[in-house]
């Protein structure tokens, strides 16, 4: 097995590596959302029904969440350059599909096609800077990837609205085709070919029933904001992802080898790192989707204009992602992580109580800030967990983490979705009592539910601090 000083310095880890990985995650995470904005104009051509349209965000999500865990649990069997370049062949493929998608199937088939290409890189890119990158410059390292990861997550309504408008909405999908293939002969360069050795079999049952755990739960939310909890297809998918997911529990109690070794959760910081992950992203992904549409549907903006309004966000992430990874080496996981949070509360807030005029500078405020406390977060708690994590355990644990980030992308849209309709419905005043407008009532509550969730989060990332050392006893003299 080659040692991982070798490795790194064959493979000229570095600046080409976190360069590499920077632009595979940004032009990735950017595909998720980066045709909110134009599926309107989308339906228009295809003739295509909300329900119908929910899909193409759907299935790219579907694969997206259920994909993570399993690379990740796949990379300690299989060389980081050989999942790497499947994916992103997959992912290029996928992106032709939906270039030249006839209809709204096709669309939807390349979606999901592009998703299961797309999940291999965030968890791949972790995994390539802990193992390797010395553990001096991890933190740099975690943070240029997270900034990709934040970029991506920012740029998509924006990249989407702008050249959707510009180009049509076809021409998303032929750049990311293009980029994914420049990207191929960098992979092959920068990337080792050693599989890890000394790891047991994988549990393929145990990652089949996780996946369709986690699968089940996202469509499930997800038809509950396009059809309402009440939905059969709603209810009726999270009651059979309880049932994948229990019996998921059951075989991980039971089998030598199980996909997700038990062992992960017996430590505290990891532990919650999971739980905040997931909370912290559904919020991010709240603000990003109904900042979009507010600026929209309230402030009168194009998909185009609407672009412009989340660009200082990216550009923040951009600039603070590799000073946060640099400082949480310094400080510790549990203050920056806290701050962020803070920072995402506070903004939640402002966007409650500061978008009911008729300009948008509002919304790109609160956006940004949200932004900057999200990827502190995020940023953080990754460099935290690969640091908590045996290297046996890095790529299933890893995956873990960034599934069920993922998975809070899509339920945080799903459940603020629910509440936008039934406040849209019901024509109410803003719960909040400082809120000056009428029309974006409904936008002005789910800001004010998302600083409640921040609220519940802080208490959860309270609790995030290392198992204490035991200590040293010195025999008397």
């Amino acid at each position: 097995m080659t040692s991982p000083s070798t490795t790194t310095e064959r493979t000229g880890a570095g600046v080409a590596l976190l360069s590499l990985l920077m632009a595979a995650i940004l032009v990735t995470v950017t595909a998720g959302d980066m045709v909110n904005l134009m599926l309107p104009a989308i339906g228009a051509e295809f003739g295509a029904t909300e329900a119908e349209l929910a899909w193409v965000v759907t299935g790219f999500l579907l694969m997206f969440s259920v994909g993570i865990p399993l690379y990740g649990r796949v990379s300690d069997r299989v060389s980081l350059r050989r999942l790497f370049v499947f994916a992103l062949l997959v992912y290029a493929a996928g992106s032709l599909v939906c270039a030249l998608a006839p209809s709204l199937y096709v669309l939807v088939a390349g979606r999901i096609v592009t998703g299961i290409g797309a999940a291999a890189i965030p968890v791949l890119s972790i995994i390539a800077v802990t193992r390797l990158l010395p553990a001096e410059r991890r933190g740099v390292g975690i943070g240029v990837v997270s900034a990709g990861a934040g970029i991506g997550t920012a740029a998509g309504p924006a990249v989407g609205g702008g050249v959707g408008q510009l180009l049509g909405w076809p021409a998303l999908f032929w750049i990311m085709v293009v980029i994914s293939l420049v990207l191929l002969p960098a992979a092959l360069r920068v990337l080792p070919d050693e599989a890890p050795v000394g790891v047991g079999r994988i549990d393929v049952p145990g990652g089949i029933l996780l996946g369709l755990g986690a699968g089940l739960v996202l469509f499930g939310m997800t038809q509950a904001q396009v059809s309402g909890f009440p939905a059969p297809s709603a209810w009726g998918s999270l009651l059979v992802a309880i049932v994948a997911l229990v019996l998921f529990g059951w075989r991980t109690a039971r089998v030598d080898q199980p996909f997700v070794p038990p062992s992960l959760f017996k430590n505290r910081v990891y532990r919650t790192s999971i739980l905040v992950a997931f909370l912290a992203m559904i919020v991010n992904l709240g603000g990003l989707v109904f900042v979009s549409l507010l600026v929209v549907e309230v402030n009168g903006l194009t998909p185009g204009q609407g672009a412009l309004v989340m660009i200082p966000a990216g550009i923040a992430v951009a600039a603070l992602s590799p000073l946060i990874g640099r400082l949480a080496d310094r400080v510790g996981a549990r203050p920056l992580v806290l701050t962020g949070l803070t920072l995402i509360g506070l903004f939640s807030l402002f966007l409650s109580t500061f978008t009911g005029g008729s300009s948008p500078i509002p919304a790109g405020v609160g956006i940004l800030g949200i932004g900057i406390g999200f990827i502190l977060v995020m940023t953080t708690l990754i460099g935290a967990a690969a640091g908590e994590l045996p290297g046996e355990q890095v790529g299933v644990g890893l995956g873990i983490l960034q599934g069920v980030q993922f998975l809070g992308a899509g339920t945080g849209p799903a459940v603020f979705g629910v509440l936008v309709s039934a406040r849209q419905q019901s024509g109410a005043a803003a719960v909040n009592p400082f809120y000056n407008g009428h029309e974006g009532a409904a936008y002005s509550d789910v800001f004010l539910a998302m600083a409640a969730v921040v609220v519940l989060t802080l208490i959860v990332a309270s609790r995030m601090r290392p198992a204490a050392a035991p200590a040293i006893v010195t025999p008397a003299s």
